[in-house]
Order: C-alpha cells, then structure tokens, then sequence
C-alpha cells in the first residue's frame, strides 16, 4: 500500500520510547513478565485521586440536556472559566477564561499552537535534550526543527540558543520539568531566555513565542514555587494536561493558557480556536472538560513518584552512573557508561532491563530510564544496570 514518502521517512525516524515499547512485549513473551523489567515508558502509574472518580460518578448520573453536543471549539466557557481562575492562582498573573483553550492533551496543544503560527519554512528551537515527538509535530505544520543546546546541568545554554535564533525563527519550545532529564528551569533561567527572545525580535524585526510544554508542573519534589513564563515575555503561551497530575493519560484533556499580557492575544486565539477545529480535534471532550473543571487544585500523591525517583537515583549514583538528580517529572537521565548509548541499551536488554537511548531525545551519550513503574521493577533492574556498568569499566 502506497504510504506518504514523508510518513516513511518519518516513521523510520520514529520514537525509540516505541521501539522499546515493542521491544519489551517481545521480551515478556519470551521471558515472562514478572522477570523483564520496563523503565521505557513515561506511562503514569498512579491511578486517578479521589477527586476525580467522585466527579466522574457525578456527571454519569446528570441527565441535563445538551452536555454530550458540541459547545464552542474552545471548550465550554465555564470549564475555561474555572481553569483560568486556578490558574491565575498558581501563577500570580491574572488569567481569564478568554485566554483559555482546552485541547487534547499537550500534544493537542501544541499542534494546535505550531498550525496557527507557522507558515512553510517558519523554523522552532528546541532545547536539546528535548521531547523526541517535537520535531515530528513541527514537521506536520510545515516548519523546520532548531537545536541549542543545554548545559552540564541540563540547563538553557543561552549563547547558543541565541546562535539558533534567525530570521525566520517563530517559537520556542521549553519544556520544564523537563522529559527527559527531570530538570527545572530556574526563574533565572526563564529570565534569560525571555531576554534573548527580545534581543532576537529586535534583531530581525519579528515577533517570537515563548511555548512551555508543562505537563509535569505539578510533579515537583522541591518547595520551590514553578517559576511561570508569563512574567519574561509577553507572546508566551502555556500547553499543559492533566495527563500526570492527574493520571489521565488516556483521557486526552488538556488546555492552552496566553499571556494576558500578549498584544496580539486576540488574533492569537481566534487562529487556535480555528486550527483546533480544522486539525479534526473539533474540541476537547466534553466529559473530560466538565470532569476536570472543578478540581483543578487536586493531584496524585506526588511523594509516591518522589521515593521512587530516590529508589533509582540512588541505587544508579551507588553504582557510579553520573546523573544530574531529578527535581520533577517521573525520569532520569544519566550519562551512557559506554560513548555509544544505543549499543548500552542493546546490552542492558540482554539483561532483560528497558530504556531509552538519549539519541531519541536528540542528546547521544545519555539513556532515560523512567520511574512510573511498580518499586519492584526499579529493584530488579538494579542488577542489570551494575553488571553492564561493570562491564563497560572492566
């Protein structure tokens, strides 16, 4: 069957999470399941809180009329309401529901941002190590992938974030936790960028958006306050779901938050409600809207994710990995034993233990091993990962 040239060409470039994920079912058929030992996969293990089912049990039994038909491509206007109000709580700037769009997951988001402002050519930074499906969605909306680069500490190297920025540069996207180091862009950090951001449009004489992809921005294991974008640059926008929060990953929900600040906010929206419309995304769910508009302040037991990071960082630091320690997200990032990752993964599968080369977050050398999962994967992975060590120093 003839496919798009492009869609092969992409699908040979495809996801190594996906490779690994098949790679694993392969594994448990062969092996059984109880003794292969995933850490491939970003799939939330927690189960949604409380909050959620009680609210789900609700809205099953409301037989109001129309609550199943379309509402406006952005979403209904009181669930757009009650996000922007815990919103503007949580980030001290003063969101409305006119900057709110629900969307279909972050994914969603950000497929809808890229539609609405790229046009053919148009280019996207990406701060490497970066989230392996960004490139493929800037593709889709006709655009062209840019690199910088971070630092030692996974942190925005900001000279060369400036030597990617052209001419035709539209946007860039942060992504903070970030998958897959786990790493927090500091306030400083978001500062500079921002900075830079200004520096670059008042070079070219063009207008460049800040987007920060925020799907982990409740998985935090520090008492530092999220440092918000809103306040370093007025054309930013916020993609976020409750995909981790709160363990939905299947539901596909999500919003898009711009800054109140944003000169061209209106223009802004009026293309995203149109491109999430003609993207075939319509609108967001409508259960899944209604479910999650009232209890915007719940979460997952974070401290299950925060001992589980501590599980497998520490027995990889005791092992004598080098890794940058994790202050959100469900990941870590450590450095390959071994300078080709790839060959380092394929040996770690012979002992039966998963993860993700870091040539698929766009950062060879390093390998993501994901802590979403059961304790007693993380502890029989421990072995694995010494043997191989040992090996790669022997």
């Amino acid at each position: 069957m003839a496919i798009s040239r492009k869609v092969r060409e992409q699908m040979k470039e495809s996801s190594w999470i996906r490779r690994m994920f098949e790679a694993g079912i392969e594994l448990r058929e062969a092996h059984g399941a109880e003794n292969v030992f995933d850490l491939s996969l970003g799939n939330p293990l927690l189960e949604p809180p409380a909050e959620f089912r009680a609210e789900l049990a609700r809205l099953a039994a409301d037989k109001t009329p129309n609550t199943h038909r379309y509402m406006p491509n952005g979403g209904f206007p009181e669930v757009r309401a009650s996000v922007a109000e815990a919103l503007a709580e949580e980030s001290g700037v003063p969101v409305t529901g006119a900057e709110i769009l629900m969307t279909v997951g972050a994914a969603g988001a950000i497929n809808t941002i890229l539609r609405s402002i790229l046009d053919e050519g148009d280019e996207v930074v990406l701060l490497a190590p970066y989230f392996g499906e960004y490139p493929f969605y800037i593709q889709h909306q006709t655009g062209v992938a840019k690199t910088a680069a971070c630092d030692d500490n996974w942190l925005p190297d900001i000279t060369s974030l400036e030597s990617a920025i052209g001419p035709r540069t539209r946007a860039l996207i942060i992504n903070s936790p970030n998958n897959p180091t786990g790493v927090i862009y500091p306030e400083a950090s978001i500062a500079a960028i921002g900075e830079a951001l200004t520096r670059a449009e008042e070079k070219y004489g063009t207008e460049i958006y800040l987007v920060s992809d925020e799907p982990y921005r409740k998985l935090i294991y520090s008492d530092q306050p999220y440092p918000f974008i809103f306040n370093h640059h007025p054309r930013s926008i916020v993609a976020t779901s409750h995909s981790k929060d709160l363990g939905l990953a299947g539901e596909r929900i999500g919003y898009l938050a711009l800054n109140p600040t944003d000169p061209g906010k209106t223009d802004l929206m009026d293309a995203l409600t149109f491109s999430i419309r003609t993207l075939g995304f319509v609108n967001a769910p409508a259960l899944m809207q209604r479910a999650v508009a009232g209890i915007q302040r719940a979460t997952v037991d974070i401290a299950i994710y925060r001992d589980k990071r501590d599980l497998l960082y520490g027995a990889l630091i005791d092992i004598g990995y080098e890794c940058v320690k994790p202050d959100g997200a469900f990941y870590v990032f450590p450095k390959s034993p071994i300078p080709d990752d790839t060959e380092f993964v394929r040996q770690l599968q012979k002992e039966l233990v998963l993860v993700v080369p870091g040539i698929g977050f766009g950062t060879p050398g390093y390998f993501r091993a994901s802590y979403c999962v059961d304790d007693w994967v993380i502890e029989g992975s421990i072995a694995g990962f010494r043997k191989v060590f040992e090996q790669a120093n022997s």
